[in-house]
């Protein structure tokens, strides 16, 4: 573990390093904010103890830059002349802790060990919202940059947005990255395939039933919409939703209020909806199919995903990240492509998009050679 001292006074700094150093830490120091600054925009320190009161630059000014940069060390604030006001003060600029004058020993160890286990725990955290929300976007095409552009905009507000998009471009985790990058991402994320539920059951889906309700109902069950409060819904397909549910949709939109099926009680809920849809649905409103007060509700944010014959440019970002995640799977070594091969794969048309592109991938490792040739794709695509 690495640590940083910052403090204008060198028997301070000093004697903080030692005792750290006799602990096993590394430890570096820094006698101002402007070389405290160049000292972490080149290390990665796990914690960071700064003096407040420095000529030149005071601590709470470097713990503001720090911020700023992105650097996310646990930052401990140090002050000889603390107070109630200036602990909170810093705790709101981003410190993890605040120490008066003198340094305790039991006190300084103790908050490494409760900075370095919160780190930890948000790596981990990290590393599991990776597994739920499963796959990343690749692409560095014009096309994709401006997804990522208008998500990085949109995703800080509660605005509903509605993605559209053939089947197989990643209308999924355009909505995952909304949620991982919304105030409410450490709230619940739910999904609802409206294509995947029969007609009859997509009400008690989403709006839940109570008991005895209908047949089958043989306890109460919350719907998608009350599992989602304070979080997102993401309502995949609701082009195929009927035309009863897309009217009950709309009043929980409109009033934030549902209703269970066999409940006229009303339930509060508070849900950013996104929804998607490979279907065109201003035709699917002159066909009578869709609803246009909810459509107007829901496209408050339009963003259309483009297919993979819009970004071939992105084709040999997107193998890579495929034989890595195939190969790491199976325990294999990384199969490299060929530039021809690659050019091949570039010069197909791809009606399947990214997910077409990841079942060829997965299968040219199985079939072809390693290196994998252009004659390869030739011979399995």
């Amino acid at each position: 573990m690495k640590i940083l001292v910052i403090d204008d006074e060198r028997a301070i700094r000093n004697s903080l390093k030692e005792i750290l150093m006799d602990e096993g830490y590394e430890v570096d120091t820094a006698e101002d904010g402007p070389s405290a600054l160049e000292a972490a925009g080149k290390e990665r320190y796990d914690v960071i103890f700064c003096d407040i009161k420095m000529p030149g630059m005071e601590g709470t000014e470097v713990l503001t830059k720090l911020r700023e940069e992105g650097i996310d060390s646990a930052v401990v604030m140090i002050s000889g002349h603390g107070d109630i006001d200036t602990a909170v003060d810093c705790i709101k600029k981003g410190a993890y802790d605040f120490i008066q004058k003198p340094l305790d020993l039991n006190r300084i160890l103790i908050t490494i060990k409760n900075a370095t286990d919160k780190a930890n725990l948000e790596n981990h955290v990290k590393i599991l919202k990776k597994k739920v929300y499963g796959k990343q976007m690749i692409g560095e095409s014009k096309a994709i940059q401006h997804v990522k552009e208008i998500i990085k905009k949109v995703a800080p507000t509660d605005a509903r947005v509605l993605i559209t998009g053939s089947n197989g471009t990643g209308k999924e985790l355009v909505a995952q990255s909304l949620h991982q990058q919304s105030d409410r991402s450490a709230m619940p994320y739910v999904e609802v395939n409206c294509a995947a539920i029969p007609s009859e059951l997509i009400e008690s889906e989403l709006f839940g039933h109570e008991k005895g309700s209908f047949t089958s109902a043989i306890k109460q069950h919350k719907g998608k919409f009350e599992q989602a409060d304070k979080g997102t819904l993401f309502l995949d397909e609701i082009g195929d939703m009927s035309l009863a549910a897309q009217a009950k949709v709309l009043r929980v939109l409109q009033e934030k209020k549902l209703s269970r099926v066999g409940s006229d009680k009303d339930i509060t809920v508070d849900v950013r909806v996104i929804a998607a849809t490979n279907k065109d649905l201003l035709k699917e409103i002159e066909k009578g199919n869709f609803r246009e007060d909810l459509y107007h509700r829901l496209c408050v944010i339009p963003i259309h995903v483009p297919s993979l014959d819009e970004r071939k440019e992105d084709i040999p970002l997107l193998v890579d990240y495929f034989v890595e995640q195939s190969c790491a799977e199976s325990g294999k070594s990384i199969v490299k492509f060929t530039p021809e091969a690659i050019e091949a794969l570039q010069k197909r048309s791809w009606p399947g998009n990214i997910r077409e592109l990841q079942n060829v991938v997965e299968r040219l490792l199985i079939l072809g050679g390693n290196p994998v040739s252009a004659q390869d794709v030739e011979d399995f695509v």
